[in-house]
């Protein structure tokens, strides 16, 4: 296991789609195994693969609050959705910004565990919102890109100038 950088905006690999996990072996684990402890280390409550720059549809996530309920989804569907609301969101590759985004509260998903396995299930509150925006990930799409115009154009030029002047700032040292 190893914590891996995590990708941020505007990174082109976050606004490219996953492709579908066809092998489910050692290697998958060990993404695996990457993702779950790359979110401890952060301290956040999901991550995909394409964050850590891999292009398969994995995702993680622990909403617990204490790193004790893993949940892994390779190549989730979302079946249905249902009780919308306003949430507030935020993201490990978008730092810094939080907003305000329209999301079902309610979620039925479909997916696979590492070993291949499918399974289906009914997710509510916190964990839906973070299915919905760790499935955004994996078809390149960022949480942002739910807001409006405007303000969406404010956030990626903020994020864009600070992008430029940490590069110069390398390029400095």
């Amino acid at each position: 296991m190893a914590v891996r950088p995590i990708l941020e905006y505007p990174d082109p690999r976050l606004s490219t789609s996953s492709a579908p996990v066809t092998m489910f072996d050692a290697e998958l684990q060990r993404l695996v195994d990457d993702l779950l402890e790359t979110l401890y280390a952060a301290g956040g409550i999901g991550l995909s693969a394409p964050q850590i720059g891999d292009l398969r549809r994995v995702a993680v996530m622990d909403v617990s609050g204490e790193a004790s309920a893993p949940q892994v989804y390779v190549n989730p569907e979302v079946q249905s959705r249902s009780a919308w609301g306003l949430v507030e969101e935020s993201c490990l590759s978008v730092p810094g910004v939080v907003a305000n985004v329209i999301r079902a509260t309610k979620v039925r998903v479909r997916a696979q565990d590492p070993a291949g396995e499918s399974f289906e299930r009914e997710v509510e509150a916190m964990n839906a919102v973070c299915v919905q925006h760790e499935l955004d990930h994996l078809n390149g799409k960022l949480f942002i890109d739910h807001l409006s115009p405007f303000r969406r154009w404010r956030i990626r030029s903020r994020l864009k100038a600070a992008a430029r002047a940490a590069d110069e700032r390398r390029d400095v040292a």
